[in-house]
């Protein structure tokens, strides 16, 4: 029991300082840039901020989301020409769902 408490300790001086930095990066900015940002490079960075940390923390989940890349890459393909063809988020998603699902019951057909 002692070994448990020594670990949620550490826990929670680890989620502390996660917590402190956090706050401390989103309150920087706020101390020390009082007038609107006008640089037209800094603000097109600052808007494509988001999109770019979600691209990078989604695609690799969409090819390793099985075991099977196969199984990736054809969702990927999947939802690329859908929303080229501009189907709805929804369709995309789940016809992109789909497709893992397919490909990993072809895989262990062919298996087994």
């Amino acid at each position: 029991m002692e070994e448990f408490t020594l670990t949620f300790g550490k826990f929670l001086i680890y989620l502390a300082v996660m917590a402190g930095v956090t706050y401390l990066l989103r309150l920087l900015p706020m101390l020390f840039i009082r007038k609107k940002i006008t640089n037209r490079f800094i603000r097109s960075v600052l808007y494509y901020i988001p999109y770019s940390v979600l691209a990078v923390m989604t695609v690799p989940a969409i090819f390793y989301v099985s075991d099977n890349i196969l199984a990736g890459v054809l969702a990927t393909v999947v939802a690329v020409a859908l929303a080229y063809f501009g189907k709805s988020l929804i369709f995309v998603a789940l016809s992109s769902a789909t497709t893992v699902l397919i490909v990993e019951i072809v895989y262990q057909f062919i298996l087994n």
